[in-house]
């Protein structure tokens, strides 16, 4: 009976150690501030089609005025910032975001839900605290030009080519009618 309580024990120790680097615990979401409400996603067509169809990404920016949508070909679409309800208490995370539906479930889910990662390369910022965006590839990828790191967005943005490193920065996201909610907290 010692002995299974040891192995128990033991068990459950490696499975702390495990969840656990550097003392942070190894959690889905970061903890980084975030905050985007678009209530009609009808109004910004890049966006619509990367919380309607599986795969598909966009990166979500700002240029003062507009948040502008860019899909992996290119592809935009704008809305104005004032246009938006609750404008102005936005945030984009380090440099962005990246929106888009998963083409297969997450496990433990029934259903391929949209997800939200920052546009910055964690593993640049967190060795080198700089924010370098990432671009968007076909197929739902990711490509971060300073590190060379390749993020598969569809693998909850591990690292799918490159050095190994940490995944994505990942942000609460809720997509509900046509409204679409970014936060944390």
């Amino acid at each position: 009976m010692k002995r299974l309580s040891y192995y128990v024990l033991s068990f459950f120790s490696c499975l702390l150690l495990a969840c656990c680097k550097d003392g942070e615990v190894n959690n889905k979401y970061c903890n980084m501030p975030a905050r985007l409400n678009v209530e009609n996603v009808l109004q910004a067509p890049v966006l619509y089609t990367c919380c309607e169809s599986m795969g598909e990404f966009c990166s979500i920016t700002s240029d003062g005025q507009r948040f502008i949508f860019t899909d992996a070909s290119n592809h935009t679409s704008a809305i104005n910032i004032v246009g938006l309800v609750g404008y102005s208490g936005y945030t984009l995370g380090l440099s962005g975001y990246i929106v888009g539906r998963l083409t297969i479930p997450e496990m433990g889910e029934e259903v391929a839900k949209v997800v939200c990662y920052d546009r910055a390369c964690s593993n640049c910022y967190q060795n080198y605290n700089i924010t370098k965006p990432l671009v968007l590839r076909t197929g739902g990828y990711a490509k971060c030009n300073s590190c060379g790191r390749t993020y598969n967005l569809n693998d909850i943005g591990n690292i799918s080519d490159g050095p190994a490193g940490r995944p994505l920065y990942r942000y609460r996201v809720s997509y509900l009618g046509q409204t679409l909610l970014i936060y944390n907290g």
